[in-house]
């Protein structure tokens, strides 16, 4: 366990870790699987399977009635957020997702009709969305266009890829993140999940403008926002005007040069999703070496503190969230490398499943599907709860693992 302590120490001395040294790490850990964990077939036992699942999100969906949930509170129940909040698509997307993965009406019926609530949210003056349209109409409009062929969900799609666009830095080749005149020069690691909006836009207009902003911005999330080890910034801050870095900032991790497990994660899926998108090798290498990263300096259970850098305290809050978007990304990573590789990124991928499946799911009693998630532990809020993203790449990494093709992001 040495290795794994010293992934927690400052970052001038983690830089000087060997990325081989990781590497050999992790061929290792999977190599060792069979006798850490039983056997693959009692490791597939452990793993929450559709049928299950659908239970779960049918029930979800029969509590729901027309909240847009984002964090749950000590007693299961999710909050109801204006759906100009930034997590409004993904209690839509996860029913669009059943629907596609089990063909139950019951998830279409009660999935139609949020693009169209949501797109409101442009009606506001100021307009209060940002970035995070990706998130909110990917998993909505783009869901609804994908599975259906909806012009409507077309429409308002493209709609959400131009104003995306519109956030576009061309001198500091990045999107802005937030609103607000202190943050004109700001672009945080979550948008490297939102370009994949871009990427759909040139791919359905043929139009190769948008998906040339999003690669843009990829290049320079990689060039600031990503360290030689594979951890990664959360926000970068640079002067609007000229384009000049100025710096890292914490944001939502312990501190400008630490390891926000959640950040990694939207990290290397999102690299994962440039690379296929654009078959640049450059993405697919930095989604790797995030993975490598992440997967060594997880814990013994597989589910990351909500920073890899905050000490490495046991009592410190844990990220099922993060976990579960990771391993998504990870069955993205495993679609992409040569064959001789393919099984240590799918085994990581189900190590994680494994471990939410037995200890993170939440109670009967709960209407999520997964607990001890934690929301922005710096401002002490949501933290040990449920999060509806959470919810949402958990059930999207268990559709993968069972052969759903359809690539949203």
């Amino acid at each position: 366990m040495a290795f794994l302590s010293c992934c927690r120490t400052p970052f001038v001395q983690q830089n000087n870790i060997s990325f081989h040294c990781i590497m050999i790490f992790l061929l290792a850990e999977a190599l060792s699987f069979v006798s850490k964990g039983g056997s693959q077939t009692e490791t597939v036992q452990h793993i929450i399977g559709i049928d299950e699942l659908e239970q779960r999100i049918i029930k979800m969906a029969k509590q729901m009635e027309l909240r847009s949930p984002h964090a749950s509170n000590s007693s299961g129940r999710y909050d109801d957020m204006p759906v100009s909040w930034w997590t409004s698509g993904f209690y839509p997307g996860l029913l669009w997702l059943m629907h596609d993965v089990t063909g139950n009406a019951f998830f279409k019926n009660q999935a139609e009709g949020w693009s169209r609530k949501i797109e409101e949210a442009f009606q506001e003056h100021p307009i209060i969305l940002h970035h995070d349209v990706g998130f909110q109409f990917l998993l909505t409009a783009v869901m609804e266009y994908e599975q259906t062929g909806s012009e409507d969900g077309l429409r308002i799609g493209l709609k959400a890829a131009n104003y995306l666009v519109g956030r576009f830095n061309p001198v500091g080749g990045f999107i802005k993140a937030w609103n607000g005149d202190d943050k004109k020069g700001w672009a945080i690691i979550d948008c490297m999940m939102n370009i994949s909006l871009l990427y759909w836009a040139s791919r359905v207009t043929n139009d190769p403008s948008y998906g040339q902003i999003a690669s843009a911005h990829a290049d320079t999330t990689l060039q600031w926002g990503v360290r030689n080890d594979g951890s990664t910034s959360h926000i970068l801050s640079f002067n609007p005007h000229t384009g000049e870095f100025i710096e890292s900032i914490g944001g939502q991790g312990y501190g400008p040069d630490s390891a926000w497990s959640r950040g990694n994660a939207w990290a290397l899926y999102g690299f994962a999703n440039a690379s296929r998108h654009t078959g640049k090798r450059a993405y697919l290498h930095a989604a790797k070496r995030i993975a490598h990263f992440f997967l060594a300096a997880l814990p013994e259970d597989n589910v990351p503190h909500w920073d890899f850098r905050c000490g490495g305290e046991e009592e410190e809050p844990r990220d099922s969230s993060a976990a579960a978007i990771a391993a998504s990304g990870l069955l993205e990573i495993e679609a992409q490398v040569p064959q001789r590789e393919k099984r240590m990124y799918r085994r990581a991928a189900e190590k994680i499943l494994q471990s939410l499946s037995t200890h993170y799911l939440a109670s009967d009693e709960s209407e999520a599907v997964l607990t001890k998630a934690t929301g922005n532990a710096p401002q002490g809020r949501d933290i040990n709860v449920s999060l509806i993203y959470g919810d949402y790449f958990f059930a999207e990494a268990i559709a993968k693992r069972n052969g759903w093709q359809r690539r949203i992001f």
